[in-house]
């Protein structure tokens, strides 16, 4: 009887035992997925990623889709992730394009988490063609209707700069004429935007040779020329080092004209430390200037995946001064 007794013991602690080694092990194996999941990021980084950041020192506005892997929820759950980064503000070039909901969810979130926005495109359909060059009286009044559209957008995120493209060339005629109908088109864009204390930024481009606006000093010659606060220049460091290069001494030259800056590293057109422009001295600069506008980061993720996010994070927090 004590015998039986003692052999039914003996098999309870060993049926124990194994619960607790299986439990061990199953452990083991969530922890190993979870390091397999995410590549090169351990548990802690995992966990410490959901932490709140220090806000970085420069406003990097970062776009929608860059942390669509930490953040798949959509509008909201990206932008979240954006502060508890330390971003603190946004960039959505398409903004025109979303639905007013959309747009006013925008700004609400942006408002609660205590971020600006910075430029949404002004773009009626012709940024991409010939168009303000022209002179011709249906180009004006679509960008025109465009610009008061952006007032209306722009009140809903409570933006003050909006990008401008004022298209391609128009061969058939000089070039002392083509700017001239593009500065009277500007002229006209700056009257709806001045009552409202809003911005129109230039960005000269490097995308094809056919764009019109690809040179900074040209682009300081227009807004001189449309003479308002409402018509300043937005400089693209990624488009301007493939135009023109001599980057900080071009931006010295015309720094009185640029109201806002953008972000991308050549070649590739993604973050800092991908490419050949030196980003620590180049934001070392500007922040010496005294800038304390928005630099926004429009460009793409070198590395794919939660692992790419984290590493382009990581880039800004090297040249963050």
């Amino acid at each position: 009887m004590q015998m039986g007794i003692i052999h039914m013991q003996f098999q309870e602690k060993l049926k124990s035992s194994d619960m607790e080694r299986r439990g061990f092990i199953k452990r083991i194996g969530l922890g190993s997925a979870l390091v397999g999941a995410a590549g090169a990021v351990s548990i802690p980084a995992l966990a410490s990623s959901k932490k709140q950041a220090a806000p970085f020192t420069m406003d990097f506005a970062p776009h929608f889709g860059m942390f669509k892997n930490h953040a798949p929820g959509g509008i909201v759950d990206e932008l979240r992730f954006m502060a508890d980064q330390g971003f603190r503000s946004l960039e959505d070039n398409g903004l025109l394009k979303r639905s007013e909901a959309d747009q006013e969810l925008i700004g609400k979130t942006l408002s609660d988490l205590g971020m600006r926005m910075g430029v949404f495109v002004i773009d009626g359909g012709d940024n991409w063609k010939v168009s303000l060059t022209t002179g011709k009286q249906d180009f004006l009044d679509t960008f025109l209707k465009t610009c008061r559209d952006s007032v209306e957008a722009a009140k809903r995120v409570n933006a003050k700069w909006m990008t401008v493209v004022p298209g391609y060339f128009e061969r058939n005629l000089p070039m002392g004429v083509q700017t001239g109908n593009v500065i009277e088109a500007l002229k006209r864009g700056a009257e709806i935007f001045e009552p409202h204390g809003l911005t129109m930024v230039l960005e000269p481009l490097s995308d094809n040779p056919d764009l019109f606006l690809r040179h900074a000093d040209q682009t300081y010659m227009i807004c001189k020329a449309v003479g308002s606060p409402s018509c300043k220049i937005l400089y693209d460091i990624y488009h301007m080092q493939r135009n023109e290069g001599n980057l900080i001494a071009t931006m010295e030259k015309t720094w009185s004209e640029i109201a806002y800056i953008q972000i991308g590293d050549n070649p590739g057109r993604k973050e800092p430390g991908t490419g050949e422009i030196n980003y620590s001295n180049v934001f070392e600069w500007v922040n010496k200037k005294g800038f304390d506008g928005i630099l926004g980061m429009e460009h793409g993720n070198a590395q794919p995946g939660k692992e790419g996010e984290l590493a382009l994070i990581e880039a800004y927090r090297k040249v963050d001064v």
